[in-house]
């Protein structure tokens, strides 16, 4: 089953006024193949956070922060999402991952790093057996290189970058089907954010799960698949192969980040 088909799709955000209802994702299509990575890559305000909330089904909720989908259609693993009841939402929600921006900020306080990793089971099985889900938290945090016995500490005793790390974990705790990630290395450590996304790469070919992963930075890209999408001002200027798409630029904005890239790897 392809993991994500879209075709066509629009994303809005709702207002009263006719002047502000932007268009966030204009007309864009695209497919995520099982066990493929792909990368979305663009500037801040280029819709590529919007789209990752839709892919995660975040889209078309009543919170007034909700995309709408104003066009086209969008299918995560082989479900339609477009009218989607709130039932077959949460079922569909056990295999999709999401990692939203910052996600290391936004654990419970008041929960060990453990009962934070394990919360996504008991939502779904609040009889499930707590030694299995033990041994599932504690696999989870050895594979995201955390210490065992960071599980009994609590998110605010830990580094920006070791919360993100226990969110990847908390992501993935339900060993879900397609992983959105987005922007898994925003406001950690320069010095640590190649660590945080070679877990996550090794997570998913050691997992075989779909992702999708956006990113700000090109440079970044190459760490996590030769697959991308550009995007820019809410379109798709730029998708597939990375190399092929850096070398034939159809779009100024493109282009830029082929220089910039050059210029990068001159440096280095």
């Amino acid at each position: 089953m392809t993991a994500v088909v879209v075709q066509d799709l629009s994303l809005r955000y709702p207002s009263e006024n006719p002047d502000t209802r932007s268009v966030a994702v204009n007309g864009v299509s695209f497919t995520i193949e099982p066990g493929e990575v792909l990368a979305v890559v663009g500037e801040t305000g280029s819709g590529k956070s919007t789209l990752a909330r839709a892919i995660a089904l975040e889209a078309d909720l009543s919170a007034a922060d909700s995309p709408i989908i104003s066009g086209g259609s969008l299918s995560v693993l082989g479900t339609q999402v477009r009218g989607i009841s709130a039932r077959k939402r949460d079922r569909l929600r056990m295999q999709v991952g999401y990692l939203r921006q910052e996600a290391g900020d936004f654990l419970e306080p008041r929960l060990t790093v453990g009962e934070n990793v394990a919360e996504p089971i008991f939502s779904r099985d609040r009889r499930f057996d707590q030694d299995e889900a033990g041994y599932a938290v504690a696999t989870l945090i050895d594979a995201v290189r955390l210490p065992l016995g960071t599980m009994n500490k609590y998110p605010h005793e830990l580094s920006k970058g070791q919360r993100q790390r226990v969110a990847i974990a908390k992501a993935l705790i339900l060993e879900p089907t397609l992983l959105i990630a987005d922007d898994p290395t925003a406001g950690i450590d320069v010095t640590v954010r190649s660590a945080v996304l070679d877990i996550l790469v090794h997570l998913q070919k050691q997992r075989a799960f779909s992702a999708l992963i956006v990113t700000a930075d090109l440079a970044e890209v190459r760490r996590v698949s030769t697959q991308v999408a550009i995007m820019h001002g809410g379109i798709f200027v730029g998708l597939g192969q990375l190399e092929e798409v850096l070398a034939d630029p159809r779009h100024p904005y493109v282009a830029g980040l082929a220089r910039s890239l050059d210029h990068l790897q001159d440096a280095g």
